[in-house]
């Protein structure tokens, strides 16, 4: 599984991030997607992220990319 998180300040940019990503995964909360593990579409991702986003995004926006493995635990709290 690889987990990917957000922080970019432009709106509309943003959203279109948030939609770009949803063509590989689901949101599990705000900035947070989980996409499922497989090196072809992390290097789509990666790819895409350094050809379309990069030189729109400002200095003070973040994507990180976390790549967990099949051992990590993974403990869910949800509070409805």
């Amino acid at each position: 599984m690889i987990i990917i998180s957000y922080d970019i300040a432009n709106d509309k940019l943003r959203t279109t991030f948030s939609k770009y990503l949803l063509k590989f995964g689901h949101r599990i909360q705000y900035s947070v997607f989980e996409v499922d593990n497989s090196k072809r579409v992390l290097d789509n991702i990666l790819c895409d992220i350094e050809n379309n986003y990069s030189k729109r995004f400002a200095e003070t926006d973040s994507v990180y990319i976390f790549k967990l493995s099949e051992t990590c635990e993974i403990i869910s709290l949800n509070y409805s």
